[in-house]
């Protein structure tokens, strides 16, 4: 095999498939690229059968082949290659050495044989819904905050996507908060639910150029879903079972409404948590009385004490939160004010807006002996 590339190409390629190396397996190939030149386009693609990337790189194809290099050695050679406009050169002979060679630098490693490399697995392409690489890269950061990745529990590390007529609805939730987008198609699709793993769609949004004039065609089988956008095939596994009945934990009851300006209402959040630290668990106290919210911490380092002008519609009441919820939910709404539904100091809160473009839904904490 014998191949030539531009090294920024090359590089943007082994940076997209890479995101599909694992960093821990006792299978050797897993931890290496695939080179796949055997047709008439060069494919790079990494693979931990849990998630799949493959890409199109654009390249000279001087004699056909595959091969298998570690991913790792692969990346910091091609980036510490010369600079410029300058061609990097692989070459390997049937034994599998091979040489990369980019004007007077030239490296001589041990690559593996292609054929042994774990294809990606073949999905039907009759099943899909297309919508912008900017309004999946959005969806993708305005939920996946509330995924818990760590947790025992499979779904709370995924997010779950549903489609109704056309409508895609894209939920997350890890135990303390729940987070919702959805977000109105072009066009309208065959209704269905599926459970994405959030290390899929985190690397995914990694990639997504997030143009809102290209496209994201996603496909769906049985236990797979495929994503392909630009030069790029993303295929991952999905998680088995029944996400949990969210719609039970909604409701349109409460007690208090307030609209706040969204800045002002995070910025004093983000100065309270100067005096919090994580092992703390301290709460932000918030006292909605007529037009105006106080907020209150107070810490072992200090207390701050800050008030935000409001409208308010309903009863007072006071109530506390873990501040950091409310900040992650905050920062990814891009309205200028935003809206608080309570019922009382022990139910859910609810940031919503009128159209139900998003729902946040945050437990409170109990503040008893913090008040």
């Amino acid at each position: 095999m014998k191949l030539q590339f531009q090294k920024n190409e090359l590089l943007n390629g082994i940076n997209i498939v890479s995101k599909a190396i694992p960093a821990n397996t006792t299978m050797p190939i897993l931890k290496c690229i695939l080179i796949d030149a055997s047709a008439d386009e060069i494919r790079l693609t990494g693979n931990d059968m849990e998630l799949g990337i493959e890409t199109k790189v654009e390249g000279s194809i001087l004699e056909r082949g595959k091969l298998a290099i570690d991913a790792k050695l692969f990346y910091e050679i091609i980036r510490k290659l010369p600079e410029g406009e300058l061609p990097v050169t692989i070459t390997s002979d049937s034994r599998f050495n091979t040489t990369i060679e980019c004007e007077t630098a030239m490296f001589t490693i041990q690559a593996q044989d292609g054929e042994e490399f774990s294809y990606l697995p073949y999905i039907e392409r009759d099943q899909y819904i297309c919508l912008s690489q900017f309004t999946l890269k959005e969806a993708v950061r305005q939920t996946i905050f509330s995924t818990a990745p760590n947790d025992s529990n499979k779904m709370m590390g995924g997010e779950l996507l549903e489609i109704r007529d056309n409508i895609l609805k894209v939920v997350s939730l890890d135990g303390h908060r729940i987070s919702i987008r959805n977000i109105e198609l072009k066009d309208t699709y065959e209704n269905r639910k599926v459970i994405v793993p959030g290390k899929t769609l985190s690397e995914i949004s990694k990639i997504l150029t997030g143009d809102n004039e290209k496209e994201v065609l996603i496909f769906f089988s049985k236990n797979h879903i495929l994503f392909e956008f630009d030069n790029t095939i993303v295929v991952s596994r999905l998680i088995e079972g029944e996400y949990f009945k969210i719609d039970h934990m909604l409701s349109s009851d409460y007690e208090t409404r307030v609209k706040v300006n969204k800045k002002e209402f995070m910025d004093n959040i983000d100065r309270a948590m100067i005096l919090i630290r994580d092992s703390d668990r301290k709460p932000i106290i918030l006292n909605v009385e007529d037009n105006n919210v106080n907020m209150k911490v107070k810490s072992s380092f200090g207390s701050m004490n800050a008030d935000v002008m409001a409208h308010k519609s309903g009863k007072d009441i006071m109530i506390a939160f873990n501040p950091k919820f409310l900040l992650d939910a905050l920062r990814v709404i891009d309205d200028e004010d935003v809206e608080l539904y309570m019922m009382n100091p022990k139910s859910p809160c609810f940031i919503k807006d009128e159209a139900g473009t998003y729902i946040y839904l945050i437990l409170p904490v109990n503040f008893i002996n913090e008040a």
